[in-house]
């Protein structure tokens, strides 16, 4: 485990953040913020796959009272994301948001994120500041215009601050955390902005979170990227599977195929991966062991990789192999091939 920097600790609802509490994973709406049954299906599946925050867009009055209608029925904290008009900040907290995340560069003036502290710091609600290099004030770097309005708020007496500085490439999103690390005890919401569509945004937050988190910054996350909440939730999990963050969860081992392959191995190992999800979606850290599961296209490593698995499937022409702790158990048709695997990973609990 990573020597975390030790920042400041405060509670988003009941998600504690900083102080050395686990690294969270939020994600945030991308549905008619103005219809709350929309989103709290949207929240609920989301909090299904593990996510712990979910932000929500309120650009006016109705959208803030949506927020409230989600927040009554919502398993995780719910953070309004406020742009432009710092009303829409004062209606959330009214109608009972977890945190408010407010953009520097646009919310208005000295006096008006004044008043949202106030507001906030009655009601116990913390404020994100949330600095993107796309929206920043004329002349400002993102680090410096970040500590600029922490010390707004500190001056105002309101010290549950977390801090968010991102940019749209790895690079300069590393340098900004670095730099807040050393300037500021706040705890920070790391993220690359506007990472992009599935692929490179999760080749850019997977290299910039990576690098940060394995340094010891970061204390809670979000992937941003074009694509649903649920995917951004998914990639977030795995960043921190992969650094020993989070509990690991099942280990699926699949290959790449090539054209020896003679089964739909793509759609076979996702749909191993999607059951065994919903099979462990519950167990999390209490689960004594989590199984290992192979995915094999051809015999050329199917065998050897079924050795190290619990269970693993080895493909033919279209069928497979099945393997169960390193044995040959049977042959499988590719339609029942999804359905075996469960049915022996069950019995091996």
């Amino acid at each position: 485990m990573f020597t975390r920097t030790q920042t400041r600790a405060l509670r988003v609802g009941n998600l504690p953040i900083g102080g050395g509490a686990p690294v969270s994973v939020q994600t945030m709406g991308n549905v008619d913020p103005h219809d709350a049954a929309a989103c709290l299906r949207q929240l609920v599946a989301c909090a299904e796959l593990g996510c712990e925050a979910f932000r929500l867009t309120v650009p006016d009055e109705a959208a803030a009272q949506a927020l409230g209608e989600v927040k009554r029925g919502s398993p995780i904290p719910v953070v309004a994301d406020i742009h432009f008009d710092w009303r829409c900040a004062l209606a959330a907290i009214a109608a009972g948001a977890d945190a408010v995340r407010i953009n520097p560069g646009n919310i208005g003036s000295r006096a008006r994120v004044q008043e949202v502290a106030r507001a906030a710091k009655a009601r116990g609600v913390p404020i994100r500041i949330g600095v993107n290099a796309g929206s920043l004030e004329r002349g400002e770097t993102i680090v410096g215009s970040a500590l600029k309005h922490l010390k707004l708020l500190e001056d105002e007496g309101f010290h549950d601050v977390v801090i968010s500085a991102k940019a749209s490439d790895a690079v300069s999103t590393i340098a900004a955390y670095r730099e807040l690390a050393e300037r500021t005890d706040c705890p920070l919401h790391l993220g690359v902005t506007e990472a992009g569509t599935l692929i490179p945004g999760t080749v850019r937050s997977a290299v910039a979170l990576g690098i940060l988190l394995s340094e010891g910054i970061g204390d809670t996350i979000r992937v941003s990227l074009t694509a649903r909440p649920e995917k951004e939730v998914k990639v977030g999990l795995e960043i921190l599977r992969s650094l020993g963050l989070r509990a690991p969860g099942p280990a699926i081992t699949s290959c790449p195929t090539c054209g020896r392959t003679r089964v739909d191995l793509a759609r076979v190992a996702s749909q191993v991966e999607d059951a065994l999800e919903t099979l462990y979606r519950d167990r999390g850290p209490e689960a004594r062991r989590f199984p290992h599961v192979a995915v094999m296209g051809c015999v050329v490593n199917g065998p050897g990789e079924a050795r190290g698995a619990d269970v693993a499937l080895c493909g033919g022409d279209g069928e497979f192999s099945l393997y169960v702790r390193g044995r040959f158990a049977a042959k499988v048709k590719e339609e029942e091939a999804v359905r075996k695997v469960i049915e022996h990973v069950v019995s091996l609990r």
